[in-house]
């Protein structure tokens, strides 16, 4: 069993919404330590959002896209006996919204030729609406885990 994480640094809740998983998520944003550059693209993106999905509340659909874009299982490498097996595990929580937020991240800096706080904005849209390249990435973990299920028995 894994011993308790101590002093971990928790980022503060964002300046204009006062979430949480929003002032972690421009964290995961941010290069080169330019977080005031990371701030204006995310909250960009969130005008957008409002204006595309017509809603008051971007968070909403950002919760939905992390949400579906969180694995529940995914594969861990285990050596049994001189042979290396992918063996399928359920995913914590802390790491599912990590996993989340990086993917989303990953797949709006894929796609090149349009400024990033639109880019953004089309990812979470469409990864609120189960679609997109990271829901794509989850999709691809989930069948890993699935055609692995046979050594499952190697869990430790």
């Amino acid at each position: 069993m894994r011993r308790p994480v101590k002093n971990r640094n928790i980022p503060g809740p964002d300046r204009v919404y006062n979430s949480p998983k929003v002032g972690k998520f421009i964290n995961y944003l941010m290069t080169r330590g330019k977080k005031n550059a990371a701030r204006n693209v995310v909250y960009d993106a969130f005008d957008l959002i409002k204006e595309k999905a017509k809603t008051e509340n971007p968070i909403e659909i950002f919760e939905e896209a992390v949400k579906n874009v969180g694995p529940l299982m995914e594969v861990r490498s285990r050596r049994v006996g001189g042979a290396n097996y992918q063996v399928p595990r359920e995913v914590r929580a802390e790491r599912r919204l990590s996993l989340a937020m990086r993917w989303i991240v990953e797949s709006a800096r894929a796609k090149k030729g349009v400024p990033m706080h639109r880019r953004l904005a089309d990812e979470l849209i469409a990864a609120s609406k189960n679609e997109g390249e990271a829901v794509k990435k989850r999709e691809n973990t989930h069948k890993m885990a699935e055609a692995n299920k046979a050594f499952a028995h190697f869990a430790w």
